[in-house]
């Protein structure tokens, strides 16, 4: 079992509790299938770890990236959060 690191919170735990940010054209994009290629970033998918791994993310993914993307994503509620990718809707 692979364990990551939040980069906001620096707590340690299984890749399902979080999301993969990767570099896709100059800028950080948020990986909800966790299948883009090359290096990647992980946070928790709430605000206060977003907001806290902004500044590191061009360090940890090791380029200059435009980091607005996530800092948007932030800011427009998180979502999809990668628990609730798996939920699946029931129709009545």
């Amino acid at each position: 079992m692979s364990i990551r690191t939040c980069l906001g919170c620096r707590a340690r735990t299984e890749p399902a509790h979080l999301v993969r940010i990767v570099s896709a054209g100059g800028a950080a994009v948020v990986d909800p299938d966790r299948r883009l290629p090359g290096r990647g970033a992980w946070v928790h998918p709430t605000q206060q770890c977003v907001e806290r791994a902004v500044r590191a993310i061009p360090r940890a993914l090791r380029q200059r990236l435009d980091t607005s993307p996530i800092a948007r994503w932030a800011q427009d509620g998180l979502d999809p959060s990668p628990d609730r990718r798996n939920e699946k809707h029931m129709d009545n």
